[in-house]
C-alpha cells in the first residue's frame, strides 16, 4: 500500500469515527432527553386519600387513611380481605382464614405511601394498554379506606402492567383516569399477591397454653397424657407415668407447633384426608381447653415422587383446615418422658422457706438457718441457730435458697430405686432440708456420688422418686458455720482506717 492509499484509509477511519459520535450524541443524549420529556414527572400518591392541600385539625398533614377492604386479583385468582374490628385482616374469599399481616400492611403501605414516577402515555391507544401490560392487567387491587370519617370511605382501583426492564418500574393505571404511568418497582413487588400469599401460614395455632387443661398425644414412638395440676399453674405427666411434667417443655410443644407455615394448602375432602394418611395418622394430638371445643391434630406422612411430604389436619368444633407442613413437624409432639419430666431438682416456693438445715456430710455436724422477721425468704432477716449463734449474712443464705430454687437435673437415673446407698445417697449425704413456718418439711436434698464417665456431675435425690444427675457446682452449699455466719467487726487500725494507737508521722 502506497502513502496515498494509506491516507485515504485514514480519512474514511476518521470520517467513520466521527458519524459514530454523532449517532452517539443523538442516541445516547438527544434520544434519551425526548424519553425523559415523554415521561413526564408526577408526585401524585397511587391512593390518593385527600384533597389537594387538604389539611389536618391541627392545620398539619392529614391523618394516613384507615384501609377496610383489599380486593386482589393476581395469578389468575380473586382474594378478597376485611379488616376486623380488633385491627386484623381475614381472608373471606375464596377461603374464610387469617390473612398474612405482614403481606396486608406491606399493600395497604404501598397504597398509602407510595407514589407514581411518571406519566407515560396521556391518552393510551388499545395496542399502548397491550404494550403496557394492562390490556390484560398482570394484577389489580381495588381498596377502600377512610380518613377521620368511617361514613366518607374512598374507593380507588390500581391496575398493574409489566415491569420496564430498563429502569425495573412497572406500568399502572387508575381506574377513572386514563393515563398510563410509571411506578416504582417496589409496587408491583408489595400488590401482585395471590391467595396462597395472602393467607396466614400459620394454622396449627394458636393452643394457647394458659387455657389448656389437657393435652394428649398418640405418636410413632411415645404416647402421653398431660393434665393441669390442681393449682392451675402447672403440668403433671398422668401417663405412662404420673410425675410432675416440665412447663417449659409444654410451653415449647405449643410454641412449636404455632410456628409450624403451611407449605400448601390442598383442598380438604373424605378422600383427599383417606389418600394422604389422615385416617390413620402417624400422630394424633387432642388439646382440651378450659371452655370450648378440644382442637384436635392430626399429622401424616405419605411419599410422593420419591419425597416425604407431610400433611396436617387441624380440627376444632365444624372447622377444620388441611395443609401441608415441613416433615420435621412430625418430631415436635413425638418426646418421650425423659424430656416431658420436670428437670427441677426441688418443688418448693422460696417465700415459704423459715427455716434451712445444711447437712456437710463426713459426719460433720449439721448447720442450722430460721428467718425470724420478715414474710420472705428473700427479704427476712436469717440468723444462725446452730451449731453456733449470730446473724447470718443475708445474701449468702438468700443466694443458696436461690440456686436450689432454680437447680435442674441434667439427666435422669434409674426410676424409684430400691437402694439409694449404691448411689451415695444416704442420711448421711450431704444436703439439705428446708421447712416452713409451721415446721413442715418443704423439699429435701441429698448430693451422692460422682457419675461414671461424667466429671462434674454427681448423683442427686430431690422431691421426685428418681435417680437425678446434677452439676456438682451448680449450688454451693455451706459445710461450716462461718460460710453464712456475718463476720466479726473488724479490730481497730486493721481495717484501712486511722490508728489511735499509732505514732503520728512528724
Amino acid at each position: 500500500m502506497n502513502q496515498t492509499q494509506k491516507n485515504l484509509v485514514t480519512l474514511l477511519a476518521l470520517t467513520a469515527a466521527a458519524a459514530g459520535l454523532g449517532l452517539y450524541a443523538w442516541y445516547g443524549v438527544k434520544e434519551p432527553e425526548e424519553r425523559k420529556a415523554e415521561h413526564k414527572e408526577v408526585t401524585e400518591q397511587l391512593f390518593a386519600a385527600h384533597e389537594a392541600g387538604e389539611k389536618g385539625e391541627d392545620g398539619g398533614a392529614p391523618p394516613a387513611p384507615v384501609f377496610t377492604q383489599l380486593t386482589v386479583k393476581a395469578s389468575g385468582g380473586t382474594t378478597e380481605l376485611v379488616r376486623e374490628k380488633d385491627g386484623t385482616w381475614k381472608v373471606t374469599a375464596p377461603v374464610s382464614a387469617r390473612a398474612e399481616a405482614s403481606v396486608v400492611e406491606a399493600i395497604t403501605s404501598t397504597l398509602a405511601s407510595s407514589k407514581f414516577a411518571a406519566t407515560v402515555e396521556e391518552a393510551p391507544t388499545n395496542a399502548d394498554l397491550e404494550k403496557y401490560g394492562l390490556k390484560t392487567p398482570v394484577f389489580t387491587v381495588t381498596a377502600k379506606a377512610y380518613v377521620s370519617d368511617p361514613s366518607r370511605e374512598r374507593t380507588v382501583t390500581l391496575y398493574g402492567g409489566i415491569e420496564n426492564t430498563f429502569d425495573g418500574s412497572v406500568y399502572v393505571r387508575r381506574e377513572g383516569d386514563p393515563k398510563v404511568y410509571a411506578a416504582p418497582g417496589a409496587v408491583r413487588w408489595s400488590l401482585d399477591k395471590d391467595t396462597f400469599t395472602l393467607r396466614s401460614k400459620e394454622f396449627l395455632g394458636p393452643l394457647e397454653e394458659p387455657s389448656l387443661q389437657s393435652i394428649e398425644v398418640k405418636a410413632r414412638a411415645n404416647a402421653y397424657l398431660l393434665a393441669r395440676d390442681t393449682a392451675g399453674t402447672g403440668w403433671r405427666l398422668v401417663k405412662p407415668v404420673a410425675v410432675r411434667a416440665d412447663e417449659v417443655k409444654v410451653a415449647d410443644l405449643l410454641s412449636g407447633l404455632k410456628e409450624q407455615r403451611a407449605l400448601s394448602f390442598p383442598t380438604d375432602t373424605a378422600e383427599a384426608r383417606r389418600k394422604l394418611g389422615l385416617e390413620a395418622p402417624v400422630v394424633d394430638a387432642r388439646f382440651t381447653p378450659t371452655t370450648g371445643e378440644p382442637v384436635r391434630v392430626r399429622l401424616s406422612a405419605v411419599s410422593e415422587d420419591g419425597a416425604t411430604r407431610v400433611y396436617a389436619l387441624r380440627e376444632q368444633g365444624a372447622h377444620a383446615l388441611l395443609g401441608e407442613v415441613p416433615e420435621h413437624a412430625l418430631t415436635l409432639l413425638d418426646v418421650g418422658v425423659p424430656e416431658l419430666k420436670d428437670k427441677r431438682v426441688l418443688d418448693f416456693r422460696r417465700e415459704d422457706v423459715k427455716r434451712a438445715v445444711f447437712h456437710p456430710g463426713g459426719g460433720a455436724e449439721p448447720i442450722t438457718v430460721v428467718s425470724v422477721s420478715g414474710t420472705d425468704g428473700g427479704a427476712g432477716v436469717w440468723e444462725v441457730e446452730s451449731p453456733k449463734r449470730g446473724k447470718a449474712q443475708h445474701f449468702r443464705v438468700v443466694s443458696v435458697l436461690g440456686s436450689l430454687d432454680t437447680f435442674k437435673a441434667s439427666g435422669f437415673g434409674e426410676a424409684k430405686p430400691k437402694n439409694w446407698a449404691k448411689y451415695g445417697l444416704t442420711d448421711a449425704s450431704k444436703g439439705a432440708v428446708l421447712h416452713g413456718a409451721d415446721g413442715k418439711e418443704l423439699a429435701r436434698l441429698w448430693l451422692g456420688n460422682e457419675v461414671k464417665d461424667k466429671p462434674g456431675t454427681v448423683y442427686a435425690r430431690g422431691s421426685g422418686p428418681d435417680v437425678l444427675e446434677v452439676s456438682a457446682t451448680w449450688v454451693e452449699l455451706p459445710t461450716k458455720p462461718e460460710d453464712l455466719l456475718q463476720p466479726p467487726p473488724s479490730p481497730a487500725g486493721t481495717d484501712g482506717g486511722p490508728d489511735a494507737t499509732a505514732t503520728p508521722t512528724p
